[in-house]
């Protein structure tokens, strides 16, 4: 049994006691967090709550979380392209066409499969039995980094870097048409689409801010190569964003023309991540190299 605990901040009455833990911990689902709290896994100045209660300013906030379980995600030998690895934590390169996590359709051959394998096990807990490690994720269709926690101080430490937008991520792409000015940023709320609820979109209804920074590296006659940094990392943000200013990513299905170019998904690459190591305090900075899917279609389109 692992645990966490944070000092609640906010103003009384303010907001429901699983909405603040899904603010504290955002790697959590919220479904996640009711369900530890149906089983009685989450307490408030040492007494057990339940999710409609509203914390006050100053309370101690303390999730029980339930020892990881693998059952419902078997251990696959599949090979990784490992870019750091220590005790804590691990940054692997995830090719384009891998899944992060098993869910209906894909409950092998993912990403999670392949870690349990390579670290026998030995993965942080909080995300539940079907994520185990997942800090952060990038979509099936996109190629580049990402960094897996082992243990749950590593988890948090990592998480909370990303909630205070210190967790650094940088990627490639190339989008349709050009854009108006060489560098600017989106910031618009993202969420979920109320007429097709597999999407996401620009809404300011029951969204959360989103904040995606550009800047153009070359244009071509209908498309253009850019560069750009996640604040914030919203389901599908780059896709989303992109979109909302005309310039979908190249190659998304979801997101762009029906029409649009095949080239077997979008073409997005996170080349960068940069972070503190949670255990020593040291900045870490990990790149990895445009595929070769990416490369072949700038190719191309020179």
């Amino acid at each position: 049994m692992s645990r966490v605990e944070f000092v609640f901040e906010g103003p009384a009455n303010s907001q429901r006691i699983d909405k603040v833990i899904a603010e504290q911990l955002p790697q959590m689902s919220r479904s996640h967090i009711q369900k530890i709290m149906d089983d009685g896994g989450v307490t408030a100045d040492g007494r057990q709550v339940d999710k409609s209660y509203k914390p006050s300013p100053g309370a101690v906030i303390v999730l029980e979380l339930p020892e990881l379980r693998v059952l419902e995600a078997r251990a696959e030998d599949i090979a990784l392209d490992i870019r750091y690895e220590d005790e804590d934590l691990l940054v692997v390169n995830k090719p384009r066409g891998m899944v992060v996590h098993p869910a209906a359709g894909n409950l092998d051959g993912t990403l999670v499969n392949a870690l349990l394998h390579h670290c026998d096990g030995k993965l942080s807990g909080i995300n539940g039995v079907i994520r185990p490690g997942i800090v952060h994720r990038i979509d099936k269709d996109t190629s580049g980094l990402l960094v897996v926690a082992k243990n749950d101080f590593a988890h948090i430490g990592l998480s909370e870097q990303i909630k205070e937008h210190s967790f650094k991520r940088e990627y490639r792409a190339v989008i349709y048409g050009r854009l108006k000015e060489p560098e600017g940023t989106v910031d618009a709320p993202i969420g979920r689409s109320e007429k097709d609820r597999k999407k996401m979109c620009v809404t300011y209804k029951n969204s959360k801010n989103a904040v995606t920074h550009y800047s153009v590296l070359e244009e071509y006659k209908n498309y253009s190569y850019i560069k750009l940094r996640l604040e914030t990392g919203r389901t599908h943000q780059i896709r989303v964003h992109m979109a909302y200013l005309g310039h979908p990513v190249a190659g998304d299905k979801v997101y762009g023309p029906k029409n649009g170019v095949d080239i077997g998904g979008q073409c997005l690459h996170a080349g960068l991540i940069g972070f503190i190591h949670p255990r020593d305090g040291r900045y870490i900075e990990i790149t990895a190299e445009l595929p070769e899917y990416f490369t072949d279609f700038l190719d191309k389109i020179k």
